[in-house]
């Protein structure tokens, strides 16, 4: 009972914080928009920058993330796990928004505020998101169930950092410019969310966040 609560609790503020962000995506972005945006105006001092190019390749970026963050915590659900077909229906769709991201990442780090070393910090994600994302589909398809459990925790633990990123940055950017302090806050976001996830497993309360049913080996 005290598990299913603690669980309860977690979804809960998962989606409390999923909604504080999409809301901030929403004015930010599409109230506001991204021609006056902060971070966007830098941006438009490189020659290179083409700003509706840019846009094509950033809205479904953001928009395509939310959907993971938000497909993530009913999956821990109960309902999500007396419902096999539903579960994988949307852990496909969560792959899906993934992989689609994953080919728009490359191009819209070439722009990234802080220049080369946050591009390389931003394709160093991509390339966490893309293996763990990966690994637990994989291990899906094998039917190899507690595998494909760590490995979607990981892979949403790296999907996390599409929120995370945006409050360790703060801290930063009081006392570093951002070709410092973003890259910093892009690796130091990936490693907390990872270790809190081996953490997680490796006290054993995994099993207390997704007990996979044996009928989902079977369906």
């Amino acid at each position: 009972m005290k598990k299913s609560k603690k669980l309860n609790l977690a979804v809960v503020g998962l989606y409390f914080t999923v909604l504080l962000f999409s809301a901030y995506i929403i004015v930010m972005f599409f109230i506001i928009g991204t021609e006056n945006a902060p971070m966007v105006k830098g941006k438009m001092e490189d020659a290179n920058f083409n700003l509706p190019v840019w846009e094509a390749f950033f809205y479904p970026h953001i928009i395509l993330g939310t959907i993971a963050l938000a497909i993530g915590p009913f999956q821990l659900t109960k309902m999500s796990r007396k419902n096999p077909k539903l579960h994988r229906n949307l852990g496909k769709i969560y792959g899906f928004t993934i992989f689609i991201n994953v080919l728009l990442v490359p191009y819209i780090s070439l722009f990234s505020t802080g220049g080369r070393s946050t591009m390389i910090a931003f394709l160093v994600l991509n390339a966490f998101w893309l293996g763990t994302t990966a690994m637990g589909v994989l291990r899906g398809f094998q039917k190899r169930i507690s595998s494909h459990k760590t490995w979607i925790l990981r892979s949403y633990a790296i999907t996390w950092v599409f929120v995370s990123f945006r409050i360790i940055v703060i801290p930063f950017s009081i006392f570093w410019d951002a070709s410092i302090s973003f890259p910093i806050a892009v690796y130091l976001a990936i490693a907390l969310n990872l270790l809190f996830v081996e953490w997680k497993r490796k006290k054993g309360k995994n099993k207390s966040i997704i007990n996979y049913d044996k009928k989902f080996i079977n369906e």
